[in-house]
Formats: C-alpha cells, structure tokens, sequence
C-alpha cells in the first residue's frame, strides 16, 4: 500500500474545490455566493501538515481535536453568533500557526461548539487570530435529527479528530479525508452506488404498494412522492446507525440477507443454510415475528404518508415531492417521528456491541442479533478491493491481514451472493461487503455523511 499523507489531501483539494462533490442529503447547502479561493497548494499543504503533526500531540493527556477554518476575520459579521450566524472573537494580537499552538488552544474550541481561525499576515506566513463559535446544531444534523443548521461559509475548513485522521472540507461539506494512510472522499463511497440501491429494490416496491393503498384511502389528494424516497430514507438510517457504531469504538457487523434465506419465525439457532442443510449463520438472540421487528419499514412509511399528505392539496396533487421539499418542510410535523428514526437507529447499533452479527433482512425486518457465522463455510483467501462506488476498477488483495470479524463477512458473502455485509472496526473503519459480477468484493467507506468528520 502507498500511504497518502498532507502532500497528497493537499492536491486532493487543489483538483477538487471548484468541483460538486456532494452526493447525499446535505447536498442543499449553498456557498454559490460565499466561496472563497483557495491559496497555491505550498499554503493548503503547509496548513494540512501543520494540523497532521498537531493531531499526534496529545494536552494534558487528552487526544487533541480541534476545527480550523481558513477565512479572514473581517469576513465574519461582528453582530451575529449562534444559532443563527458564526460569533467570532478576535486576538489582540495573533498567534504563529504550529502544532503547539494548536494543541493549547484545542480545549478551549471544542470540537462541538467552535473553531479556530487562521489567515495570512502581512508576512504571507499563517497565523491563528481567533475563534469562531459556531454551535453544536451542525453535529445534530449529522446524528438525523434533522435540525436546521447554518452552514459554514464556502472556506476550507479543516478537522482534526483522532491521531492522522484528518479532513478538509469546503465550508460544510467534505471534500476528502486522510484516514489510516489511504486518501477518500464521500464521493467515492457505496451510499450512492447503483448496486446497493438495487440491493433493496424490492423494499422500496413494498413500501410504495402501501403506500399507494393508503393513498386510495384518502379523499384529499396528496402529492406524489419520488421514486427515489424511500432509499433515501433507509440509506440514511444506515448512515446513522454505522456511525453510531463507529463513535463507540467497539466495532460491530450489520448483515442484511434477502428473506427467502431465514424463515419467517426465528427461534435462536440458524438462520441460513448451505445444500447440505449445515447452519451459515446462527443467531443467538432471535426476535418475536411481530410488527415491532417490521418497525423500521413502518417507520418509513409513516414518513411517506406524512410526506405525500402535508405537501397535497388541489393546487399540488400532481407535485412530484424530492428529498428538499422533506428536508425543509417544518420541522414540528416530522419532530415526533425523526426522534423515531434516531431512537431506533440507535437500539440497532447498541445490538452490535454484543458479540455477533445484527442481522436483518433486505426488506428492513430486524431478525435478531448474536449472530455467529458457520467456520464451516469454504474460506476466503483472497477478495477483490474496489477503487470507485460501482466496482468498476477493483484490485486484488490478500485476506491474510484482516482480522476475525471480516473474515467471516467474507466467507458469507461468498456463500450467499445476494448478501451484504457491513463491518466496523474498533478503530472506525467502514468495509461493505459484496459479490458482485462474480467477484467478492470489499469497499471501504470512512466518511457515513457529506458532513462527516
């Protein structure tokens, strides 16, 4: 492997900053009006480098975390503060940028709340010159509670969140993102690929024949939902619950397996089985067959309704609703139900921190959790690592490097194609699993949000 370090982020961002990158839910942020240029790569490279070494220093024996942002003072309105606009306080006199500097003034910005601010000086040297307060409604929108939140001006902006982890972004939307060596980007994650929305094709097929069946109920039009709705929604959920994992630091695997393979009433034992009827999978802590194991689907359907209804109306019946008109629509009348959503997102992460698989299926039924894969299963010794969403280009790697936990996501998906495995590791990586077009394949996926750091 060629480790990638400030040097290559730095051109990362030089041949992507006038580029669209967003590729999810917050790709309604607009800095049309409020981007800034960036300075030559030597600056973005120094400023990377400098937040690296910083990122190995710990203060007072706490890891130091900290947000940058590259703007000048005066480009923030002196009046505002949150949670409406940035509050900006101003050094008397400024401070030289370095890793120790930035390692006293990491407790005072918290990570949440606030972020250092940097400039040229008259030297062309960087300098910090104060904070900017910036409030904590951004983290939340991140978490799917789906608060309104100012985003932060088009600048670069740089994050520091664990020893090398580090990630730039143009205002609030990640460009890309150093992690154990390797260079990514949101863009080149799974979450928009066409092979995992069709994975759950059938789901979004279900969930639109009940709704069309609630929809004949009513005798006031409602608006007509895009297609592309219900993946939204569930693509969001899974973006939550892998990041939830990801913050606990315990790891965990999320198996999603098309229903044919377990039956319709688990009790604990196995769930899946090879032609020989030997078990794949066994799954310790099973779930009774009752609507609250279909919770997930009727949550999203909820939403649908909701959705379709509250935009309705003689002048809008023929309205085709997009994800924006969900996202700003008032948040009183989803309040009840985004709290749901994280609720629950949050349970099926906390299932993970047992020993064993979560295990659901495609359609979104929480079968149960515990789940041990057969080591009976034929072994894997070699997968294919993909380089872009789709697989296009994948290279072939050993699996003799890679620990318990993901060889076992191996070994199932090669046994059950239409699988999909997604495997956390303790230290926040992100692998999905997968066989596609008759290859066992692996992506790796760090970033869970457009907003993720």
């Amino acid at each position: 492997m060629v480790h990638a370090y400030p040097h290559e982020l730095a051109g990362f961002i030089m041949d992507h900053w006038e580029k669209d990158l967003c590729v999810g839910e917050f790709c309604n942020l607009d800095h049309s009006t409020d981007i800034d240029p960036l300075p030559g790569k030597p600056v973005v490279e120094q400023l990377l480098s400098t937040c690296y070494q910083a990122s190995l220093l710990h203060e007072e024996e706490r890891p130091v975390r900290f947000r940058l942002i590259l703007r000048e003072p005066e480009r923030f309105n002196p009046d505002h503060g949150p949670p409406t606009g940035l509050y900006r306080l101003v050094f008397t006199q400024p401070r030289p940028l370095n890793e120790h500097e930035l390692r006293r003034l990491s407790p005072a910005a918290d990570f949440y709340h606030s972020l250092i601010g940097v400039r040229r000086g008259e030297d062309q040297q960087l300098q910090i010159w104060g904070l900017v307060h910036s409030g904590p409604y951004w983290i939340q929108a991140i978490e799917g509670r789906r608060r309104s939140f100012l985003p932060l001006p088009g600048s670069l902006v740089v994050s520091v969140t664990d020893p090398g982890l580090i990630t730039a972004a143009k205002g609030s939307v990640t460009i890309g993102k150093l992690f154990r060596g390797g260079l990514t980007s949101p863009a080149t994650g799974v979450f928009g690929a066409t092979w995992l929305r069709e994975s759950f094709e059938g789901n979004r097929e279900e969930l639109f024949k009940l709704h069309h069946a609630a929809r004949a109920r009513e005798e006031k039009p409602w608006a007509t939902l895009h297609p592309n709705f219900p993946g939204l929604i569930i693509q969001r959920m899974a973006r939550q619950v892998i990041s939830t994992i990801r913050n606990s630091h315990h790891g965990g695997t999320l198996i999603f397996l098309p229903p044919e393979h377990c039956a319709a009433s688990l009790t604990p034992g196995h769930c899946a089985e090879t032609a020989e009827h030997k078990p794949m999978l066994r799954i310790k802590y099973t779930f009774t067959e009752e609507e609250p194991r279909h919770r997930i689907r009727t949550l999203i359907l909820k939403y649908m309704n909701a959705l379709a209804e509250s935009c309705g109306g003689d002048s809008n019946a023929d309205k085709q609703v997009s994800w924006r008109d969900y996202m700003e629509c008032a948040q009183s009348m989803f309040a009840h139900l985004d709290e749901a959503i994280v609720e629950l997102t949050h349970l099926v992460a906390s299932l993970a921190s047992v020993d064993g698989a979560v295990v659901l299926t495609n359609r979104m039924e929480l079968l149960g959790f515990g789940g041990e894969i057969s080591g009976q299963l034929p072994g894997v010794h070699q997968v294919e690592r993909a380089v872009d969403p789709e697989a296009v280009r994948t290279l072939t790697v050993s699996t003799e490097g890679v620990g318990t936990r993901h060889r076992s996501a191996y070994r199932l998906c090669n046994a059950i194609h239409d699988a999909i495995a997604v495997v956390i590791s303790q230290d926040g990586g992100v692998q999905f699993v997968r066989w596609k077009d008759d290859a066992l394949v692996y992506w790796d996926q760090v970033a869970t949000s457009d907003l993720d750091v």
